[in-house]
């Protein structure tokens, strides 16, 4: 009987461990990627289905979402997006080299930086190529680590304000 309880609570100390892991929706998006654009992609569930709205994002960043969704960027589509925001374009090579590094959490909030290479296959590259670089701001809310915003080392910036853009370009509001 001690055994059982001892190994119950190791597996709640366990599960308590992960669930406040602020890489871990990172993790789970950056899954999602390599599978899409493996060289056989396999078949997956959006980044920003309604699943992962609920789960793995933060209320706000949610509500921004769902605002810019009313918007979508071809007349049959759901999406805001007429690219793939984590490979940053619409087309890509199979992700390698990914890394996910968890930063000091500042503010209440963890920057989960995130470097891979998705152009391999597109020949040679100039001397002053570097992967591809994301942040993932996460925040913790009831509990749980979720993301609050992507923030792309490109010139595209944060996501969060793209969506924003499209919900008030959408609106009509300036």
């Amino acid at each position: 009987m001690k055994r059982f309880v001892f190994l119950l609570l190791a597996c709640c100390g366990v599960s308590t461990a992960e669930a406040a892991d602020p890489a871990a929706p990172v993790k789970e998006i950056m899954q999602e990627a390599v599978k899409g654009w493996a060289e056989e992609a396999q078949p997956g569930e959006d980044y920003f289905s309604v699943a992962r709205l609920g789960r793995i994002y933060s209320q706000d960043f949610a509500m921004t979402y769902r605002e810019a969704a009313k918007f979508p960027a071809y007349d049959e589509g759901d999406s805001p997006f007429d690219y793939d925001v984590i490979v940053g374009g619409q087309d890509s090579c199979a992700i390698k080299d990914l890394s996910v590094t968890e930063g000091p959490e500042t503010g209440g909030k963890s920057d989960v930086t995130v470097t891979f290479d998705n152009t391999h296959c597109f020949g040679e590259r100039g001397a002053d190529w570097k992967p591809s670089e994301l942040h993932f701001i996460v925040i913790e809310e009831s509990g749980h680590p979720v993301i609050d915003d992507i923030v792309r080392a490109s010139d595209a910036g944060s996501l969060k304000a793209e969506l924003q853009g499209i919900a008030s370009q959408g609106t009509g509001a300036q």
